[in-house]
């Protein structure tokens, strides 16, 4: 009898490692959405700007001590950001590694657009930026960063375009991408200040924008438009260069997104302001 309850044991024992093993690769990606929005095909392509876009108001502060992300665009050391992220900040560094710092030593904003350059000499790992590609209503879009200082990303679909209208310290309107959030990975609740700055990849894996504002209550997330990008790279003289890329996938995106956090594709901003 004690023979039999031992390969009892073994069996449940094996059982068990069987599953922890076959779910390791999703294991820090939500619940995938419904079956039904998982088969939802593409819709019609992406319109023109139009006057009657969404208007979406945000109200620029003074600057303040804070996190945000970046994502390198070559091996050169040029990294894209937001604009509100680092605007302001007397030092600016990134984060390569627990407690590892790199400060950055040339800041470059554009006035336009809620975008900023980051120089730091030296970036490994770029990304790869496809931003002439034709986007339709629909699209899968995987947005990657630091919300609330640590790391973590969701899972959205394009809805259309909005207009960013920023009041307060800085006054300018630019258009923009909306996306509706479809999944969060496992333990990232509220708010999403500090993904400001990260990029939206498609499933591809090429990034199509730049995180610049949220709608918690509406459940959007909000990028810049990738000719906003491309003409201010070209404005810099800055040169994109291709680097390693990840599919991204409803159901493994967690995974797919460490992988750029861990090739310092994707790293946190830290803004220091003066005393």
């Amino acid at each position: 009898m004690r023979g039999f309850d031992w390969v009892l044991y073994a069996a449940v024992l094996g059982f068990i490692l069987y599953v922890l093993f076959t779910l390791a690769p999703e294991a820090e990606a939500p619940p995938p959405p419904p079956v039904s929005e998982l088969a939802e095909e593409l819709g019609p392509l992406l319109p023109d700007p139009s006057p009657l876009d969404e208007l979406v108001v945000v109200q620029a502060g003074p600057p303040q001590n804070g996190v945000g992300t970046a994502f390198a665009v070559n091996a050169r050391g040029d990294w894209l950001t937001a604009r509100h992220v680092v605007d302001g900040c007397a030092r600016v560094s990134l984060m390569v590694a627990p407690g590892n710092y790199v400060p950055v030593a040339r800041i470059a904003l554009d006035d336009a657009h809620d975008l900023a350059i980051l120089s730091t000499g030296r970036s490994p790992n770029p990304v790869r930026l496809d931003l002439a590609s034709p986007l339709f209503i629909g699209a899968e879009g995987y947005h990657v960063g630091f919300p609330q200082g640590e790391p973590g990303e969701l899972a959205s679909r394009l809805v259309g375009r909005s207009r960013l209208v920023t009041r307060g310290l800085r006054d300018s309107e630019a258009p923009i991408l909306a996306w509706a959030e479809v999944g969060r990975t496992s333990g990232l609740t509220g708010t999403l200040g500090g993904i400001s700055g990260g990029p939206v990849f498609d499933s591809n894996g090429s990034v199509r924008g730049v995180i610049v504002a949220e709608s918690p209550r509406r459940g959007r997330v909000y990028t810049t438009a990738p000719q906003s990008v491309e003409a201010f790279l070209t404005r810099q003289g800055i040169e994109a260069q291709p680097g390693l890329t990840n599919e991204f996938a409803l159901r493994t995106y967690g995974t797919s997104s460490d992988t750029a956090r861990r090739r310092l594709q994707v790293v946190k901003v830290m803004c220091e302001v003066a005393p």
